[in-house]
């Protein structure tokens, strides 16, 4: 099993005195399916991913990835868990500006000591069509271009699982189209387990599972039939 939540609560304080943003979250997830988080925008589902990364701490409740309690690990042991295991796609790329896009992707190569980065790297921005950009920075490139280096980065590591946070937001509907392809043709190859948030229904219904937050609760848990 990829994820098993159980009884996952996340409450924060406020002015007025105790917010629940997410409130006893029960689910798991299969090695290699495709899950989509959807829900109204303060529902808590951008919270629940990032607790699921170990990204954020819950109050209570269980988090396994892998069969590894995550809470159970300190922060940098999480963090070593996430430069072995997991691979990232954000909204808003998150690429480091004063790298190129190949330094972009060797980057979490780089982390892990491999002495093959340069090459992988290189293969896997080909891989996402972008061989002839190897040496532009980010800031020379466009928002579709800097989401393809974003997913080459990500799977550059071959990662078990991969995240992935409103990955179209920052894009237009055709680029965005191009990129989402893209994600699950790759997710396809590598075998990762994926975990997207979206407003987009269009994309949730490419995923083979559906989850419905709202209000900080589990709604809805729906097999999409026209998953890939």
């Amino acid at each position: 099993m990829a994820i098993k939540v159980s009884k996952l609560i996340k409450q924060v304080a406020d002015a007025s005195g105790t917010l629940t943003i997410l409130n006893g979250i029960n689910f798991t997830v299969q090695a290699g399916d495709t899950l989509a988080i959807v829900g109204a925008s303060g529902s808590g589902k951008s919270t629940l991913l990032g607790i699921l990364a170990g990204l954020d701490t819950p109050s209570s409740g269980e988090v396994h990835l892998s069969g590894v309690d995550m809470f159970s690990l300190t922060e940098d042991g999480r963090a070593q868990f996430r430069k072995e295991h997991v691979g990232f796609v954000f909204q808003s790329f998150q690429l480091l500006m004063h790298l190129t896009a190949l330094e972009n992707v060797m980057l979490p190569l780089e982390l892990r000591g491999d002495q093959e980065a340069k090459q992988k790297a290189e293969k896997m921005l080909e891989r996402v069509g972008l061989s002839s950009r190897l040496k532009h920075y980010p800031k020379f490139l466009s928002g579709g271009e800097q989401q393809r280096v974003a997913l080459a980065r990500a799977f550059v590591t071959e990662p078990t699982l991969l995240f992935a946070d409103e990955p179209t937001g920052s894009l237009d509907a055709a680029t965005g189209e191009a990129v989402i392809q893209l994600m699950f043709a790759l997710n396809r190859e590598f075998h990762s387990t994926l975990v997207l948030v979206t407003h987009d229904m269009s994309i949730a219904a490419r995923c083979g599972r559906k989850l419905t937050i709202a209000a900080g609760h589990l709604v809805a848990d729906e097999s999409v039939e026209t998953g890939h």
